[in-house]
């Protein structure tokens, strides 16, 4: 067996404690304007699709993780250095086969609503997750290899596998994986969604569809993450959380004070804080893959490795990246994201080369074209239909894709842009009416890969989602990712994700942008943080100003 036991809590917290208390007692002696107090509500203003569901276990996209890291805790977290830490867990141990992993859970906590947190809570949650009625895609596909929950007593959870898992961890640190009251879960999902009830810093105490979710302090806090800087209640009395999807509104709320905290800020807002005395721009980029075009290659026309190289050869993104973002993100060659340390980058695969794009079409067969310059094929057109969710792409994002749009199209390709709010966006995937798609997906580690691209991946999860929206099927590249998966050895499952990165690189399905971006502005607090899981906001050690 090995095992993992609880860190003592940081020096800094005592540190960034003794900073508090010196903070307070120049507010009492006379602060300013800019002196952080406690109390108040903080404003967040999203530009995140607002939830349909506030419980991450249904469905799973990132805006549920976003505000359910306010109210819902995991089982472990992680730190920035990408080591996992013990949460609501304090230790654990995984059998030698790999099969069996004991949980020690911290003794005396509960609930919000005074159910305890012990290992019955534990089994009921994953098997909520594993419910097919609760139509989980996230948190579903994170816990797949867990067949059952075994009580042991009060503070010991025995997850057993049907296979190893040694991305277990990693996924038990996830929003979508977080621990749940049963009673809440009781209630029914109507209800629950509502007000999912944990164990965070805050409780979800109204929501208002469409305008605002109002969150109030847990005035019995006591499972402080890794990130916290002191224990016991956060400091803030309430958090409202604006649904705004409009970028200027949002940027125009945060200069004027409205708000405190927004998130997914245009690049000039980015370039304007950078350069600011009072606004603070946290850049945290998610874990797991990049964004990226994904190109179908279960379908027409990318179903030809040909017509997909010749796609990435003539897509060029680099001019429009540049122009467009102002400079606040990098070009990617991987499937992963910059924060993994697996991952494997190889720009040589996507040089612009609209010459060899043309040869590539021609010994395709797309020889001719139409009236309007399009490549055609016995009678077809060589048309690529794109869908574009409004609510995950920023307006630089979508004027990228049209650039894309552009250059594909000066070789031939006819790329139809079509921009869908989210829930016509997954209707549109889940009736493969796509062939290339911009799809971000949030998943702590490298084993994102096996969720992307493994071909039981095109099969969906309960609630329809699919994640391999590259349709990719090579049992090659199978195998490769679910010895990945297994693998006990740290040295040993890098070199089988580096093999499955080359695979998935080589097949031209995807087309590398940049990481997944996660950028917040912060104007008139302090104290915000963002988790080392999947880089969502907390508020725990946040103060408001004056």
């Amino acid at each position: 067996m090995t095992s993992a036991s609880v860190r003592p809590r940081r020096a800094a917290a005592v540190a960034a404690g003794l900073a508090a208390a010196l903070a307070l007692t120049a507010c009492a002696a006379g602060g300013t304007a800019d002196t952080p107090r406690e109390g108040g509500t903080l404003v967040y203003a999203t530009g995140d699709a607002e939830p349909t569901c506030l419980d991450p276990h249904v469905g799973g996209n990132y805006p549920q993780a976003l505000i359910s890291t306010q109210y819902l805790e995991p089982l472990v977290g992680r730190g920035t250095d990408g080591a996992i830490t013990p949460w609501l867990a304090e230790s654990w141990q995984v059998s030698d086969d790999g099969l069996t992993w004991d949980f020690t859970l911290r003794d005396g906590l509960t609930f919000t609503d005074g159910t305890p947190v012990d290992a019955a809570a534990i089994k009921t949650n994953i098997e909520h997750l594993k419910d097919p009625d609760t139509a989980s895609s996230t948190g579903y596909l994170a816990v797949a290899k867990v067949t059952d929950v075994e009580v042991v007593d009060a503070t010991h959870a025995r997850f057993h596998l049907a296979t190893p898992d040694s991305a277990l961890l990693e996924s038990l640190s996830q929003q979508w994986t977080a621990i749940e009251s049963p009673a809440g879960i009781a209630r029914g999902q109507e209800e629950n969604c509502k007000a999912p009830i944990g164990t965070g810093p805050f409780v979800v105490d109204s929501w208002t569809p469409q305008e605002s979710v109002h969150l109030v302090r847990n005035e019995n806090y006591a499972s402080p993450g890794p990130e916290a800087q002191h224990d016991g209640p956060a400091y803030l009395d309430a958090i409202e959380w604006r649904f705004i999807p409009d970028a200027a509104t949002r940027q125009a709320a945060l200069l004027s004070g409205e708000v405190q905290v927004i998130d997914n800020p245009q690049p000039d807002a980015i370039v304007a804080a950078e350069n600011s005395t009072d606004t603070t721009h946290i850049d945290a980029p998610r874990p797991g893959s990049v964004n990226r075009i994904e190109l179908n290659t279960g379908q027409a026309p990318f179903d030809d490795i040909r017509v997909r190289e010749a796609f990435v050869r003539a897509a060029d993104p680099d001019p429009g990246i540049a122009a467009l973002y102002q400079g606040t993100v990098t070009r990617s060659f991987s499937p992963l994201a910059s924060t993994e340390p697996v991952a494997v980058s190889d720009e040589s695969l996507f040089t612009t080369d609209t010459a060899r794009a043309e040869e590539l079409l021609d010994e395709a067969g797309w020889t001719t074209r139409d009236a309007d310059g399009v490549r055609t094929k016995n009678g077809a057109r060589l048309s690529v239909r794109f869908p574009v969710s409004t609510n995950q792409s920023v307006a630089a994002e979508q004027s990228l894709f049209e650039q894309i749009q552009a250059n594909a199209g000066a070789v031939g390709f006819d790329v139809q842009i079509t921009p869908l709010d989210l829930s016509g966006w997954y209707a549109a995937l889940g009736a493969k009416e796509y062939e290339a798609v911009s799809a971000p997906y949030t998943k702590v580690g490298p084993d994102v890969l096996r969720i992307l691209y493994d071909s039981d991946g095109i099969v969906p999860a309960p609630s329809g989602y699919f994640a391999n929206h590259a349709q990719l099927s090579d049992p090659a590249l199978d195998a490769l990712l679910e010895q990945a998966s297994a693998a006990s050895d740290d040295g040993q499952r890098a070199d089988l994700y580096a093999q499955a990165q080359h695979i998935i690189l080589d097949s031209y399905a995807i087309l590398p942008l940049y990481d997944q971006q996660n950028h917040f502005l912060v104007r008139g607090a302090s104290g915000v943080t963002t988790l080392g899981t999947v880089a969502t906001p907390t508020f725990i050690d946040t103060r408001l100003n004056g």
